[in-house]
């Protein structure tokens, strides 16, 4: 099969787009509203359980029209039946990316549906036995990320289930307040069974006296080694940010019960059949993913906010960043090249109506403009009128605002034109979570087929980790330390020196 690997600057398409995003500089969405009011019914997208409202990008027809040629010339189809067929789309480490199997029912490979059978069991035993009553997971990324934001969305209250991500032994005090070690059960999710912040609170917790370790590995034989009572498999070809729809989701099929984990997996599966069949004009993830290229590459917006309307959602935004910018946040392409061109935007956000009051003075009166996705999860009448309300005010600003005719002081004006989407659910269950999942990730695929990235790995985080490492035991042990740049060297001396006073 090939695969165009070519930087997407030399695609005809490209130039078109740069050429068309001269006439969207200074195009008003409030007069493109006026004057074409059949733009609302012509810029929304379906899926299952959901719709797509994008009317308020800052795009056209021909704009669309031109994006659907970029992708096709990015070679859009072959990459996506690449990623469904198992194909080594994770170029750098040979390997497929093989999470939409894991969701994918009684056409996933046996082992997958072995493993899922073999969770289910355990955690209906676990759930009807009642011999735990505490859960934490140790976990860090992809292993606590996605645990976590399901557990906290969909947790029916049956098992107390509780995280630890940081390293910091706070959080592992906190997770542990209380607990009786007998009656807890501690989920280690560490693909390569040495993840340092994993490892280490895993091995902090069996020194305070907790024995029941069930461990969540692609290193059986040194979680049996730690002393892991029970082994779920997870397989190399899973990236930890993919990972909710296998066995590091264990914590949250806990938290939920098998009924509901199905469902989750369910909802995945609604959309991986809506990407694999729909032409780019109606598929959402392939729609979501151009329109953000046309933000980041040609409007210049190098800031996306996720604002999810839903308490339930409350952890998207930071499940979506590590997905985002872990996935894309690369400056060099498939072939080893320099990119000259924008990749992933910063993903921000948190969840309205709290956003409200915190940092959405600055989409709305700020300097840089900033792109939106709303998520109205159906949560209350309430919810959906202020995200509904927010889009509007970004998008139409304060023009026809001013009561009685008269003009707007200056601090009041909205200029409006900040491009945003909304994403409305007819309902929000854990099919519907699934779904939701399962859109961006497919969004972040084809955003690195249209950018020529990698989206499969993340060799961006192991040089902190091999330096830290190198650190570490410089500032456990005694002596000078000389072997860095002065600033280190400086902080260094001066962390050991207050620590001795501390101990002292």
């Amino acid at each position: 099969m090939r695969m165009n690997t070519t930087p997407p600057t030399q695609c005809p398409a490209w130039g078109k787009l740069e050429a068309h995003a001269e006439s969207w500089r200074n195009a008003s969405l409030a007069e493109l509203r006026s004057s074409d009011p059949a733009r609302s019914l012509r810029l929304i997208a379906e899926a299952p359980g959901l719709r797509l409202d994008y009317a308020r990008q800052r795009a056209g027809d021909l704009t669309l029209r031109l994006l659907a040629q970029l992708a096709a010339e990015r070679g859009f189809d072959e990459w996506r039946s690449a990623l469904f067929a198992g194909k080594a789309i994770n170029t750098t480490e040979q390997r497929a990316a093989a999470h939409t199997a894991l969701r994918a029912g009684e056409a996933a490979p046996e082992e997958v549906q072995s493993n899922l059978r073999r969770m289910f069991e355990l955690c209906d035993a676990i759930r009807l036995k009642k011999q735990f009553k505490r859960i934490v997971n140790l976990g860090t990324g992809g292993s606590d990320l996605g645990p976590r934001l399901l557990a906290d969305a969909f947790g029916d209250g049956t098992l107390e289930v509780r995280f630890v991500a940081n390293i910091d032994p706070l959080e592992l005090e906190r997770a542990l307040a209380g607990a009786d070690p007998a009656a807890t059960l501690i989920v280690v999710v560490s693909k390569s069974f040495s993840t340092q912040e994993t490892i280490s609170n895993a091995t902090a917790a069996r020194r305070l006296g907790y024995e029941n370790f069930l461990a969540v590995t692609a290193n059986p034989k040194a979680a049996a080694q730690f002393g892991a009572g029970e082994i779920l498999p997870i397989a190399d070809s899973v990236g930890g940010r993919f990972s909710i729809w296998s066995a590091a989701g264990f914590a949250g099929l806990l938290a939920t019960g098998s009924a509901a984990f199905a469902e989750f997996l369910a909802g995945g599966r609604d959309i991986d059949e809506h990407f694999a069949r729909q032409p780019v004009a109606d598929n959402l993830p392939a729609l979501m993913a151009l329109l953000g290229v046309w933000n980041v590459n040609f409007l210049g917006i190098a800031a996306h906010a996720v604002l999810p309307y839903a308490h339930r959602l409350r952890l998207l935004p930071a499940y979506l960043q590590q997905l985002e910018m872990e996935s894309n946040g690369k400056s060099v392409d498939r072939e080893g090249r320099a990119v000259g061109y924008a990749t992933c935007p910063v993903i921000f956000g948190a969840e309205g109506t709290p956003a409200q009051h915190a940092f959405m003075q600055l989409l709305h009166q700020g300097t840089q403009p900033i792109a939106a996705d709303f998520i109205d999860a159906a949560a209350s009448d309430a919810l959906s009128a202020n995200a509904q309300a927010q889009a509007d005010a970004l998008a139409y600003g304060t023009i026809a605002a001013a009561a009685g005719g008269g003009k707007l002081p200056p601090h009041r004006r909205h200029a409006g034109n900040r491009p945003s989407s909304i994403l409305k659910f007819r309902q929000f269950t854990a099919r519907d979570l699934g779904r939701l999942i399962a859109l961006y990730e497919h969004k972040v695929f084809v955003q690195s087929v249209i950018w020529n990235v990698n989206a499969f790995d993340q060799w961006g985080v192991e040089l902190g980790k091999t330096l830290a490492g190198r650190i570490l035991p410089e500032l456990e042990g005694g002596g000078a330390v000389t072997s860095h740049d002065g600033s280190t060297n400086g902080l260094i001396a001066y962390y050991k020196a207050h620590r001795q006073r501390r101990k002292g």
